[in-house]
């Protein structure tokens, strides 16, 4: 466990009361983007979502009813907020530039609790979590020792600590740390970066899998339950060239192929993208351009081609492009002419980065 202090406006304008109030009264939100627990039980669908609910005559599914909600909310029930990360910006920008800086996958919930209320029983979580608080105060029992059901059985060898989160308080816990949390006099929100750690398996089993693609897809013969003895040679052979297969990777190419994989598959990040595609013919050798704050920019040459991968997606570009790429990851802001190529090749690759949402006008 570890607590950190900092200005509570800071965190207050990721996600305030007000911000909540609207996206549950205002937005249409619908689940699972919401989920209604009280007393440590998750309540059913049907007491908070709307009945016949349609739009333009087609029926929709899952919208959230703002006064069923409240109403379960004054009786004691906790509000969560789900999958925060995809839609609401403050905290997709923050997710984002955390992913880049950490290299594993997060995700973000909010938690609005009634005064004197708790939403779920003592618990642990399966990946890492960090807690911070955004309205009213909200006390948090840690225990520390050998996970809930040894606490459980060994109260002796477990310690208990209470800690009071307040806005501009946030707090740290390793994966596997046994908590509940109960809010005081006045209605909490707070919210939880959950880190989804990748794992020695999963690369394993990634790089593993790549191997197994090599081997041969014929069919066991008929009749092969009685004949195991003479399965066993062609199952040995198999294995045998896997672990050949194995033992001559190169473990950097496997690590690239990962690490690819992840700059790949991120969530989109086209937040003012209209305003691009708008803009993107207008586009002359002056306009300032800049990169999309957390948007992944990393170039990999392969003989002569260039794969960029930016997040969700990656481009197979000529390897001439290589130092006009440079100035584009290095140069806070830029416009076509920094390029360094002539007038036409710089417009053509400022539009194309534009519209593929590597770059951004600037305002």
């Amino acid at each position: 466990m570890h607590l950190h202090e900092t200005d509570p406006a800071a965190l207050v304008g990721l996600l305030s009361l007000d911000d909540a109030d609207a996206l549950l009264t205002g937005s249409a939100i619908r689940t699972p983007a919401i989920r209604v627990a009280r007393d440590g039980n998750v309540l059913g669908e049907s007491t908070y979502v709307r009945r016949g609910a349609a739009i333009a005559g087609a029926p929709i599914s899952g919208l959230v009813d703002p006064r069923k909600a409240l109403a379960l909310f004054a009786d004691g029930a906790t509000l969560v907020f789900q999958g925060l990360h995809r839609y609401w910006p403050p905290l997709t920008d923050l997710v984002a530039r955390l992913e880049l800086e950490i290299g594993h996958p997060c995700q973000a919930n909010a938690y609005l609790t009634p005064p004197g209320a708790q939403g779920f029983a003592v618990h642990q979580d399966a990946h890492d979590v960090f807690v911070f608080q955004t309205h009213g105060t909200k006390l948090w029992e840690i225990h520390h020792g050998r996970g809930e059901r040894a606490c459980e059985r060994h109260g002796a060898e477990c310690r208990v600590d209470d800690v009071l989160l307040r806005p501009g308080r946030s707090l740290y816990l390793p994966t596997g740390t046994p908590h509940a949390a109960r809010a005081e006099d006045d209605a909490s929100l707070h919210v939880t970066i959950g880190i989804n750690q990748l794992t020695w398996h999963g690369l394993v089993r990634h790089t593993v899998d790549r191997l197994l693609d090599d081997v041969d897809d014929e069919h066991l013969p008929a009749g092969w339950l009685d004949r195991a003895d003479e399965i066993g040679p062609g199952l040995v052979d198999r294995l045998q060239a896997l672990a050949l297969s194995m033992a001559s990777l190169d473990p950097v190419v496997a690590v690239d192929r990962e690490a690819e994989r992840f700059l790949t598959g991120r969530n989109s990040r086209l937040r003012g993208g209209l305003h691009d595609l708008l803009a993107v013919d207008r586009l002359d050798a002056d306009t300032v351009l800049r990169r999309r704050s957390g948007r992944p920019f990393v170039v990999t040459q392969h003989g002569d081609r260039l794969r960029v991968l930016l997040g969700d997606r990656s481009l197979d570009v000529p390897a001439r492009l290589v130092d006009a790429l440079e100035v584009v990851g290095s140069a806070a802001t830029l416009t076509p002419t920094d390029l360094g190529m002539d007038p036409e090749s710089n417009l053509v690759l400022a539009r194309r980065l534009v519209r593929e949402g590597l770059l951004e006008v600037c305002p």
